[in-house]
């Protein structure tokens, strides 16, 4: 067997074992966070409301597109223009977010979706290596940023979360974590030194605690990856109408998330004001944030608890079902479909490019 025929069938191998790998996932994470559920009501005796689903779907679809419509303008304000066509830009992009979301959802502390952005905009050749690290860098940067410019005014000026102490607790703890990287970043573009003292505070305090082990080669690590991701935001800064955009994007994008399960609760005859919802909703999201498992597994459900709690007993499976397939699932389904197509594609244009 020649070296393309041996290529061309360990590339088949890996499609499959990585499509294998995902159906893996799907009905590992689904066995692991709703075994167990006997006591939810037989699906023939659930009275769904099924039209508030209608809204639960637009919400989705629209902080889909918010998420990758980012993506879209900043490829398109960081390339010549021409460079890609409008249906290339909106592929790319879409394809971005949704291979990014994927490795987020499959690996622990969702740590590799930023990664695989960034090599699928490298692989284009068309797009720097500076922002393609740029631009999932400061995605992530302006989503955590927005998301405290909701949740810390919805913490302070509410009193709802008094009644659930432990939800508050962690809430807070987890806005500690969406802050640091967007607080960071920021101070090192702004102030430097005392930004890398804080830092310096931060490692210290970790590593007495015996968190962390070398203090000198954590301090160093830290402060060289804050001013990587500071460059970065550089980067996308200065590109005229870029970096307000974005952030305006991401934050209804954080707006129309926190909607979704809102619609999913009384589509299923939950009965809860929507401001305490929307509230409790940003909380739940703040306390799973720093949650070790893969898409929040088992941790995000057992916080969400408290959210669907207003429903029967019965219906709790259900509902958290269906969210979970907004917020989790549909993405470890969509993403080995992108692979797919991109396989796919890759296979028919070499077949043409051959004919030619």
């Amino acid at each position: 067997m020649n070296k393309a025929k041996k290529k061309k069938l360990r590339k088949i191998i890996l499609t499959i074992l990585f499509i294998a790998f995902s159906a893996g996932v799907i009905i590992a994470t689904a066995v692991n966070e709703f075994s167990g559920s006997n006591e939810a009501a037989d699906l023939k005796d659930v009275h769904l409301n099924g039209w508030l689903l209608i809204p639960a779907t637009i919400c989705f679809l629209i902080m889909i597109f918010l998420e990758y419509g980012k993506y879209a303008l900043m490829i398109s304000r960081s390339t010549p223009k021409g460079t890609f066509s409008r249906r290339e830009l909106w592929k790319l992009s879409f394809r971005t977010v949704m291979l990014g979301r994927y490795y987020d959802n499959i690996t622990p502390a969702a740590v590799g979706g930023q990664p695989a952005q960034i090599l699928q905009m490298r692989k284009t050749g068309k797009i720097s290596n500076g922002m393609a690290t740029a631009i999932p860098i400061f995605s992530m940067i302006s989503g955590q940023f927005t998301f405290l410019l909701i949740a810390i005014p919805c913490f302070i000026f509410s009193g709802i979360l008094f009644q659930y102490p432990l939800l508050t607790t962690a809430a807070w703890i987890g806005l500690l974590f969406f802050a640091f990287w967007p607080v960071m970043v920021l101070g090192t573009m702004f102030f430097p030194k005392p930004t890398a003292k804080f830092i310096n505070l931060i490692v210290r305090f970790f590593a007495k605690i015996k968190i962390i082990k070398n203090r000198d080669e954590a301090v160093k690590k830290v402060e060289k990856e804050v001013a990587d991701y500071a460059e970065n935001v550089k980067l996308i800064i200065k590109k005229p109408g870029v970096g307000g955009w974005v952030m305006v994007m991401s934050f209804f994008s954080n707006i129309f998330l926190s909607f979704i399960p809102y619609f999913v609760l009384i589509a299923f005859g939950g009965n809860i004001d929507f401001g305490e919802f929307f509230l409790m909703t940003t909380a739940v999201r703040a306390a799973v944030y720093f949650a070790p498992t893969p898409g929040n597994a088992g941790v995000a459900e057992g916080t969400f608890y408290i959210v669907f709690s207003r429903l029967s007993t019965g219906y709790v499976f259900w509902a958290m079902m269906l969210w979970r397939l907004f917020s989790y699932y549909v993405y470890i389904i969509v993403g080995p479909l992108v692979y797919l197509s991109m396989h796919f594609e890759k296979k028919r244009k070499g077949r043409d490019d051959h004919q030619k």
